[in-house]
């Protein structure tokens, strides 16, 4: 896939254009049928190849997508106070609906489900055997499915198109649709892609689905709709298929976060970068280097997205995971300095990014990065808390826990005593917390945690309680768990109102 993710496909420029409504007001366009431009399955592919371009693009995975998400959780924070206020507004919790990191994303995501759509339709068109279509349009779906997921638990009600756009003038009159809508929308791809996607793709790439991604993603989803039983039914049929998808947890876990080592067993859907490639639009243009690296250091970077001291503080020292996921020192004119002393924003960094970004420039920009959208860790922490919502503290659901703890015992080879097994002895709630809190040291800044604090409606604890890692008195759980939609959208399309509410 690093080879073929290199090129901008034609086809997908084409689609991607009718979704951005914004667009709609440039010179009209005829209409479109994929029946003229799907001949062979082949065509398909392209046409799915096109959407991994955005994904793995400046907007959505490169920056701007993931990093509201960062800021919008409890453990990373605005470095460098002259950053662009976009980025400020979305972590002080005081955006409003002209925000630039959204209106850059926003239609992003609407061109990529163009791009599937269209693979959708083409393939249905064609007179081939089941067999070799409809894994193609299971991917489809999958990304179609990935797509939604991401804008559902964003922005809530979302226009949900899930069909070919043969004529563009219509979209400028959509309205939304139900978030229950759309999650059911999610959840029949996300079934389907189960079905079709193979066990394991050519050369055991990531960064194309399979089945285990789909019942990772199944698992997902339950768990955030609160069906415990089935999120928990498709993680553990994940868990017992491992060798057949060749997934397991890697034994060090700074291993996760060295680039330009592919095809990891842990990982389960990656948006892959190839180092110093990138397209027009944004494409394979990944800045969460630099962003999120040193300023003022010789590993240049732009202290932009930091966690609060706090964040760095409460984290056990022993914990090996701390480690890797923190830079606490650093080379400044060439002499190792500790965080007290860099120059711009004397906190620890996010390294996790940054320190080992493969064949990229001297700041880190056009890395050789695979950004983990899911890995093996999560299923099993996923599998632990949907058991213990059914069934209380189990040996299994501790199990799963203990698995993760003793990965993270071994710091490069040497053997910790940190952090020890969790006996089978809390209550239903203290396990649950315990799970919660494995889920934010163990996927630190991968763009999670904010969507546990949305679906466990933590915002209020957690950045005005005690406890507080970040603390923001004005989060109003009634506007904050939703981002607004685009006021250009809106403009353009009055149907998509109303507005979410507080914006």
């Amino acid at each position: 896939m690093k080879n073929t993710i290199k090129k901008i496909f034609m086809l997908f420029v084409l689609f991607g254009a009718f979704t951005n409504c914004t667009d709609l007001e440039k010179a009209p366009v005829g209409l479109l049928s994929p029946e003229g431009l799907f001949n062979t399955p082949k065509d398909v592919e392209i046409a799915i190849f096109g959407a991994y371009s955005w994904i793995a693009s400046e907007r959505i995975y490169g920056r701007q997508f993931v990093s509201a998400l960062m800021l919008r959780s409890d453990m990373v924070d605005i470095g460098d106070r002259g950053t662009p206020a976009e980025r400020q507004q979305v972590n002080d919790f005081n955006m409003d609906d002209n925000n630039g990191m959204v209106r850059a994303f926003w239609p992003y995501f609407y061109q990529t489900i163009s791009a599937v759509n269209a693979a959708i339709s083409g393939g249905e068109s064609l007179d081939t055997d089941e067999s070799e279509i409809n894994p193609l349009i299971a991917e489809a779906r999958f990304i179609r499915a990935f797509c939604y997921y991401h804008l559902v638990r964003n922005f809530g009600d979302v226009p949900y198109i899930d069909y070919f756009v043969t004529n563009p003038e219509a979209t400028k009159v959509l309205s939304k649709s139900p978030a229950s809508e759309v999650y059911a929308g999610i959840v029949a791809d996300l079934l389907y892609a189960k079905e079709w996607l193979p066990d394991m793709q050519p050369n055991g790439i990531r960064s194309r689905p399979t089945k285990g991604s789909a019942a990772s993603y199944l698992s997902s989803v339950y768990l955030t709709q609160g069906d415990f039983q089935k999120a928990y039914d498709e993680a553990k049929w994940v868990i017992d298929n491992k060798s057949r998808f060749n997934y397991e947890l890697l034994s060090d876990f700074q291993d996760l976060y060295v680039a330009g080592s592919p095809n990891k067993e842990e990982h389960i859907f990656v948006a892959e970068f190839v180092g110093q490639q990138a397209g027009a639009g944004g494409a394979g243009d990944d800045i969460m280097p630099p962003m999120t690296g040193i300023r003022g250091a010789d590993d240049l970077g732009w202290s932009v997205l930091v966690p609060s001291l706090e964040v760095y503080n409460s984290w056990d020292d022993r914990d090996y995971r701390k480690k890797v996921s923190f830079e606490d020192s650093a080379l400044i004119g060439g002499v190792l300095m500790p965080y007290t002393e860099f120059p711009n924003t004397p906190r620890p960094h996010v390294a996790k990014y940054r320190r080992y970004p493969g064949n990229a420039n001297s700041d880190g920009r056009f890395s050789d990065n695979d950004y983990s959208a899911f890995r093996y860790a999560e299923v099993l922490l996923t599998a632990a808390e949907a058991l213990t919502e059914i069934n209380g503290p189990t040996e299994e659901a501790v199990g799963y826990v203990n698995e993760i703890r003793a990965r993270a015992r071994n710091a490069a080879g040497v053997q910790n005593a940190f952090p020890a097994d969790l006996n089978n002895n809390l209550s239903k709630e203290e396990l649950i917390d315990v799970i919660l809190e494995e889920r934010r040291l163990e996927l630190a800044f991968e763009f999670k945690r904010w969507y546990d604090l949305k679906r466990r409606n933590l915002g209020e604890e957690a950045f005005k309680g005690p406890n507080s890692l970040e603390v923001h008195d004005n989060f109003d759980p009634n506007r904050d768990y939703l981002m607004p939609l685009p006021r250009t959208e809106l403009d353009i399309n009055p149907n998509l109102g109303p507005q979410n509410q507080g914006y």
